[in-house]
Parts: C-alpha cells; sequence; structure tokens
C-alpha cells in the first residue's frame, strides 16, 4: 500500500485529511495521514515562517523515503519568506490559479526531494466549503446561508474567491456567521458537502487529489 503524508498548517487541515480523504484513498490501496507542522519548540500550527517550515518538510521526506509527502497549505496568507513569493513574476499573476501554481513550482525547487509532491489550496481551506453552503445551514445561523448561496454563485469556481483580509473565503463567511468555528464546523461541513461535489467545484483541488490517486 502506498503512503502519502500530508503537512498541515491546521486542526482543521489535520482532520479534513484524517476524516475526508482517509476513506477515499484507502478505498483506492493508499494510505493518507496528517502531519501538523510546529510553528516554534512545543507549539503545532499556524504557517508564520517558511524558514521554520522548511526543515521539517524535508525531514519527513528523508525518514519516509518509501512513501511521498506533500503540503496543503493556504495560498492566502503564505509568509513572505515563501519561495518567489516576492518575485515580479508572482505579483504579475492574474489569478488564485496561475498563483498557486507558480508558487508550487518555486517550493518544489526549493526543496529539491524526490518523494515531495507540492500542493497549495486555493485561496484557502474555505473556499472548499463555497462547494456548497447548504450545510451551513445545520452548523450556524442558517438565515444567512443565502448570501452565501450568492456570493458562491457571483464566481465561477470557489478558487476564484478572492484574497484580501476582507474578501477571502474566511472573512465573508465570519462576517455574515460570527458563530463559525473553523476548527469544530469546518470539517463537518466539508463531510457534508461531499469530496465528490467538492471536486467539481474547485479544480485546481481536484488537481492535486487526482495527483494522488495516480500514485497506486
Amino acid at each position: 500500500m502506498k503512503r502519502v503524508y500530508v503537512m498541515v498548517e491546521g486542526q482543521t487541515e489535520e482532520t479534513f485529511v484524517r476524516e475526508v480523504l482517509y476513506e477515499h484513498f484507502l478505498r483506492i490501496g493508499i494510505y493518507i495521514d496528517a502531519i501538523l507542522v510546529e510553528t516554534k519548540k512545543g507549539f503545532k500550527g499556524g504557517l508564520r515562517s517558511y524558514g521554520k517550515v522548511k526543515p521539517q518538510i524535508v525531514r519527513q521526506c528523508r525518514e519516509k523515503q518509501t512513501a511521498w509527502v506533500t503540503t496543503l497549505f493556504d495560498l492566502y496568507g503564505l509568509p513572505n519568506d515563501f519561495p518567489a513569493k516576492d518575485s515580479d513574476a508572482y505579483a504579475g499573476l492574474a489569478t488564485g490559479q496561475q498563483k498557486a501554481v507558480y508558487l508550487q513550482t518555486a517550493l518544489a525547487q526549493d526543496l529539491n526531494e524526490r518523494n515531495f509532491i507540492p500542493n497549495l489550496l486555493v485561496h484557502e481551506f474555505e473556499a472548499l466549503l463555497f462547494s456548497n453552503v447548504q450545510p451551513f445551514a445545520d452548523w450556524t445561523d442558517h438565515k444567512n446561508v443565502q448570501a452565501l448561496e450568492k456570493i458562491a454563485k457571483s464566481f465561477q469556481t470557489p478558487e476564484d474567491i478572492n484574497d484580501s483580509p476582507q474578501t477571502a473565503p474566511s472573512k465573508r463567511i465570519s462576517q455574515l456567521m460570527p458563530e463559525y468555528d473553523k476548527v469544530v464546523q469546518g470539517t463537518l461541513i466539508a463531510n457534508d458537502i461531499g469530496l465528490d461535489q467538492i471536486r467539481a467545484k474547485c479544480t485546481h483541488f481536484d488537481g492535486w487529489v487526482q495527483v494522488l490517486e495516480k500514485l497506486n
């Protein structure tokens, strides 16, 4: 059985891997698990510095040479020392998908590990939840689900929802539903939406899943 270890920046992504992705990959003979990055000694979660995370990714790649290591980091809010983020070429890209692909390539080149698969979420985990906002009604204030639906319909794909501090997917949700708790409710909503629908709506995310599927 192939093994894939996903480096994640938060508890929500960790739970998402273990509760949404795990069963799907197990059915096709791939064991997938999440590893939460350390921000400082004794503390896990968050991606404040690439310089602190890089050694952790390299260590996992080299300790697990018969397995694959990948990432599930948000494009939104990446630290400034992330490979190629400060380049003029990156600044000139038009879409989140283009930016993610560009930085993924730079990340792979910087790490240079044969068993590493780079991946960034466009623009963040909450974008996946806009694949179908109806499950929000079961976990938050249902009166504002219609407003979320209006946002979702105004973009061709949830991955196009932009990434400013005011309009990132998570910010839009928190403005309409202050009671939304990412850690508690994020994976529950994603599980209700279902992996198939998320993949159908979020093509960049789906591309990553397809790459992992082909490992077997």
